[in-house]
């Protein structure tokens, strides 16, 4: 019996905090499959996924990057996400086109904060998971401790396979537990040596398998069957039920290694291809046409479905990376963009090495490639057989909370900087750029002052273009504190022929929205009680429609309004000068108007601030956090280190960076993660 092709394809990601080592990992991987035929260093520069020159310069992941290897007959299609805060968006979009992943964690640091965002990011699009805990033959590195704030920090299973051979820098190998067989790498060798397990290590060894036998039969109903019997798990049992529960979501499967040093790389891969699953291993993919919900199986004979989740526009052209869901899609295949309703034609298919590619006829089912020709398709764009429209959702995007004045330093090269900013938005949808109606400015927003940064050094660098930056601001809200009831508004027009009449009664009261929201009262809600037809029922849908048109701007300081509830109590109309408009228009001056009245508050980005400090600086730290209105929320000593966690407000942390290293004399680090809104005090500058 012929074997289908898809079970033979891994898409995954690499997922981490910043530094933990993502992107050595990959490098490895792309080395030991062939793919490179040198490995690549972060700190030398030389990396395949971080070709980018800001990459290169700043030794961080900024841009998701996709590569395609192959290992024991497995297709590889991997993709190295950002581990910085600033560019969650890039992380978000991948984990949308991927069927698994690697989380990647720092054996002394165990789960930091972008561990734990980039953790929940998949677990909200369910992607199964396997964790690989890095750099074992650093001082202080535990395996033990890593595992336990996996545990308690992220609250999966997790299912330790691997018992290491050494510590620190004598870390030389790992004890494969499912097979009972030492992995051991020499210094300067690529491939491990198999032999036995060493002896001081069999007691641990037996005791550590049965531990994961115990876990993995509680979880398992083959695999408990299998051990009431015979009070064991063969290698095969229980490699086949970790296989089940990785790919349900009930245990991820834990390795440990060191990839700088070339070690537990190969077991990765094995664990990559033996747990992960196939195209075949993931439900069909669902979209919508008409109003009706589809699905679309992982077969290249059904009708063409896939989602684009990057766009590179370079001065010279349009690069697409796409996921092919279903279908096949050749060159020179004319495509309908089920978004914009309009056909494109695919001019080229690459398959991706960062940024080398090699030209394919055509890409089937579970493939991910990128496509030259592509004129309008956005990331989030669902492309389809013509003649089988579908769309799919879109991957998330989050609302830039960072802004920046830029404007070209030469008056001839506005239009310039327009085009290279429209250029900057397409391909990153988490960035947008407005022009201010009061001081005509073009205001850049983004996700963080790091994304603003790497933005605007684009536009030096790629366009050539001398560009002057404001400083940072941040993107205040505003919310009702105190709301009002009966608030009566009366829209009567009359300037000749039909006049416009609209009379209605309002009730503004703050709402909170649920723990998934954004912090302090997120979103708008909408409901009418209106009785007795008074008001008609197309009318009160214009209410609503105009109420949100008057949440784009607040009384405090014209920002956005979020967190309230307005109800539409009761109205009046005309038989001949009611309308749609009239009641949008009345909608929206009537709710500007009784926020006017209401007792509104002011509302600041706040972030969750993890600052490692020795411990001499521990007091300068604190002292400076409070000064910043900082609100401590816990200590916790490290390996002769203090890591600080504060709530703080997102505009006190501009140059936080540089005043840190200053108290600390450059040994404090410190991440960021955003947790939502909060209120300002009145002395906040609007």
């Amino acid at each position: 019996m012929r074997t289908n092709p898809l079970t033979t394809v891994r898409n995954l990601g690499i997922l981490a905090h910043v530094d933990a080592g993502k992107t050595t990992v990959t490098e490895r991987i792309l080395y030991l499959t062939g793919t490179t035929h040198k490995r690549g260093e972060v700190h030398d520069g030389t990396t395949v996924t971080d070709f980018d020159p800001q990459e290169r310069d700043r030794g961080i992941t900024i841009f998701a990057a996709a590569v395609s290897c192959a290992w024991a007959g497995h297709r590889i299609n991997l993709i190295d996400t950002p581990g910085h805060v600033d560019f969650a968006d890039e992380v978000e979009r991948s984990l949308r086109v991927l069927d698994g992943a690697v989380a990647v964690f720092d054996a002394v640091a165990g789960v930091e904060p972008q561990s734990e965002s980039v953790w929940r990011q998949a677990d909200r699009h369910g992607v199964p998971r396997i964790a690989f805990v890095n750099k074992m033959d650093r001082a202080g590195a535990d395996l033990d401790a890593a595992v336990a704030s996996i545990r308690e920090r992220l609250h999966p299973v997790p299912l330790v396979v691997q018992l290491p051979i050494g510590t620190e820098d004598g870390f030389t190998g790992v004890v494969d537990l499912p097979r009972m067989r030492a992995l051991v790498w020499a210094d300067g060798a690529d491939a491990a040596e198999e032999g036995p397990v060493p002896g001081t290590l069999r007691e641990e060894a037996a005791r550590r398998r049965r531990v994961l036998e115990e876990a993995v039969a509680e979880r398992h109903p083959g695999a408990l069957e299998e051990f009431c019997d015979r009070e064991t798990l063969t290698a095969a049992t229980l490699t086949g039920a970790l296989r089940d529960l990785t790919r349900t979501g009930d245990g991820v499967v834990v390795l440990c290694g060191s990839a700088y040093r070339n070690r537990g790389v190969e077991p990765l891969l094995d664990a990559v291809v033996a747990y992960l699953p196939s195209p075949l291993d993931v439900p069909p993919v669902r979209g919508t046409h008409d109003g009706a919900e589809r699905e679309r199986p992982a077969d290249p004979a059904a009708p063409m479905a896939a989602l684009a989740f990057k766009v590179n526009a370079t001065p010279t052209g349009r690069l697409t990376y796409l996921r092919v869901y279903s279908g096949t899609i050749g060159k020179g295949d004319t495509v309908w963009d089920a978004g914009t309703r309009r056909t494109e034609r695919i001019g080229r298919i690459l398959r991706v090495r960062a940024d080398r590619h090699d030209p394919l006829e055509r890409a089937v089912a579970g493939d991910i490639v990128a496509v030259v020709g592509l004129k309008t398709a956005r990331a989030g764009s669902t492309l389809c057989a013509p003649g089988a429209p579908l769309l799919l959702e879109p991957p998330g995007v989050a609302e830039p909370v960072v802004h920046v004045a830029v404007e070209a330093r030469r008056s001839t090269e506005t239009d310039r900087l327009a085009a290279a900013l429209a250029r900057l938005t397409e391909e990153d949808p988490s960035l947008a750029v407005r022009t201010d109606p009061e001081t005509a400015q073009t205001v850049l927003s983004g996700m963080g002052e790091l994304h603003l940064e790497v933005a605007v050094e684009r536009v030096r660098r790629e366009y050539g273009l001398e560009v002057t930056v404001g400083r940072p601001g941040v993107a205040y809200r505003e919310t009702v504190g105190e709301g009002v009831t009966g608030f009566v508004h009366r829209h009567v027009k009359q300037d000749g022929g039909s006049g416009q009449f609209a009379h209605i009664v309002l009730d503004v009261e703050p709402w909170e929205q649920d723990a998934d929201g954004d912090g302090a009262g997120g979103g708008f809600v909408f409901r009418s009680t209106v009785v007795g037809g008074r008001v008609p029922q197309e009318y009160v849908r214009a209410v609503e429609a105009g109420c949100r048109d008057a949440l784009a701007e607040g009384p405090l300081g014209g920002h956005p309004v979020t967190g309230l509830r307005v109800t539409l109590t009761d109205g009046q109309t005309h038989v001949k000068d009611s309308s749609d408009t009239a009641f949008r228009t009345a909608g929206r001056f009537g709710l500007r108007d009784a926020l006017r009245a209401s007792g509104m508050i002011l509302l600041e980005p706040v972030v969750e601030v993890t600052v490692t400090v020795p411990e001499d600086g521990v007091g300068g730290v604190l002292g400076d956090l409070a000064a910043r209105r900082g609100r401590v929320t816990g200590s916790d000593p490290r390996g002769g280190a203090v890591v600080v966690t504060a709530t703080v407000p997102l505009a006190e942390l501009f140059g936080y960076a540089t005043r840190l290293r200053s108290r600390t004399q450059g040994r404090g680090t410190f991440t960021a993660r955003p947790t939502g809104y909060a209120p300002a005090p009145a002395a906040v500058v609007r």
